[in-house]
């Protein structure tokens, strides 16, 4: 090789701890300008502000099927001493406001029709049945706020509650490959991120591009490449990126996604990943899907479940590592850690994280297993 040569590849001269990285994050990445939408089109998105309904329900309501009463005029009824039913006594549906003078819901099947008149031959008692006003929904208290993500059971609760559009911050993710190579890999790679990016509260874009065509098209929020970071004969991503902006860091301690690089071009961040479909992942969880975070206004949703680790799990002081584990009889066996095969991801249930501060764990230690995108 000519000297030339090794002058010219991409060099990492040192790697940046990923507390520095996250930091350099959260001073510079704010969050994208509200938007409205569709409610039915807001699974997943990050709310702009909170949600607050006026009084649900307006009035007492009823929560069953059957006959509005005044409870006190039945208290002693039974099948063996049935009360009669005021003339007035009509039948409710579920969701009907109750008459006035009425405070519960006596069932269908606790009357019985004799004679001509209709009795109780059951007691309920008073609220029974029925939902007061403001139970559902008072306005002073948000049904969600702003910053939380958008669940198949908020549009549920907000459609019943009358909304049909909500403010969001739903920022836009370029994923383009990082250079020429256009692999399975990394094709694999871009199509897991667009849906992660989804799942996160972003919105993919500008999918089809390479990086050199894409720092400009389209403006999205953020731009992810994968592939070209390392010292490849053909990876210029970082040089790339360099000349259109400004690298924060090349060379990042986690594992796997050493070469791993995020920068700038103007108030745009823009993160690199390597072309490796387990150091995409493992970039994307600790670093893509908190840049997309702050752009949405939100957090990082994590819900991890705490479990006893089978065995020891030993790794490397200064870096954060992604271990893949499997889940079985209550317990996190580590399958695979520094380079995730793909057999590894497969078989895994998902992941855990050890620090840059640690050696790793003990078996039986309690860690923190969370799901893969």
């Amino acid at each position: 090789m000519a000297p030339a040569d090794i002058i010219s590849h991409q060099r990492i001269t040192r790697l940046t701890p990923l507390a520095t990285v996250l930091a350099r994050i959260e001073a510079r990445v704010g969050a994208v300008v509200p938007q409205k939408t569709p409610l039915a089109a807001a699974l997943g998105q990050v709310l702009a502000e909170d949600i607050v309904v006026q009084r649900l329900p307006p009035s007492l309501t009823a929560l069953r099927d059957g006959y509005a009463v005044d409870a006190a005029t039945v208290g002693e009824a039974g099948p063996y001493m049935p009360v009669a039913l005021p003339a007035a006594t009509r039948r409710i549906d579920a969701g009907e406001p109750m008459p006035n003078g009425c405070d519960a819901v006596l069932p269908v099947d606790a009357v019985a029709l004799r004679g001509g008149r209709i009795e109780a031959v059951a007691a309920v008692t008073t609220g029974e049945g029925v939902l007061p006003a403001g139970d559902d929904a008072t306005p002073g208290t948000p049904l969600r706020r702003a910053g939380e993500r958008m669940r198949a059971v908020d549009i549920a609760v907000f459609h019943a509650a009358g909304i049909a559009e909500i403010m969001v911050r739903a920022p836009s993710v370029g994923i383009v490959r990082g250079g020429a190579a256009h692999t399975d890999v990394i094709e694999a790679a871009r199509e897991m991120l667009i849906r992660a990016v989804a799942g996160a509260g972003g919105v993919a874009s500008g999918v089809a591009g390479v990086l050199v065509a894409s720092l400009d098209y389209g403006k999205p929020d953020l731009l992810i490449a994968v592939g070209g970071t390392g010292s490849g004969r053909q990876d210029n991503s970082v040089r790339t990126l360099a000349q259109y902006g400004a690298i924060e860091a090349h060379g990042i301690a986690v594992a796997p996604g050493e070469t791993a690089a995020v920068g700038f071009v103007g108030t745009r961040p823009v993160l690199l990943v390597p072309g490796r479909l387990d150091a995409t992942l493992a970039v994307w969880l600790l670093i893509g899907r908190h840049i997309v975070a702050r752009l949405a206004g939100g957090k990082v949703d994590d819900m991890p479940v705490m479990m006893p680790l089978k065995r020891k799990l030993t790794s490397p002081i200064g870096l954060t590592e992604v271990v893949a584990v499997s889940c079985v009889g209550g317990m996190a066996e580590p399958l695979a850690s520094g380079y995730l095969s793909l057999t590894a991801l497969a078989r895994s249930d998902g992941w855990i994280v050890v620090s840059a501060e640690s050696e790793g764990f003990a078996a039986g230690t309690q860690v923190a297993v969370r799901a893969w995108p």
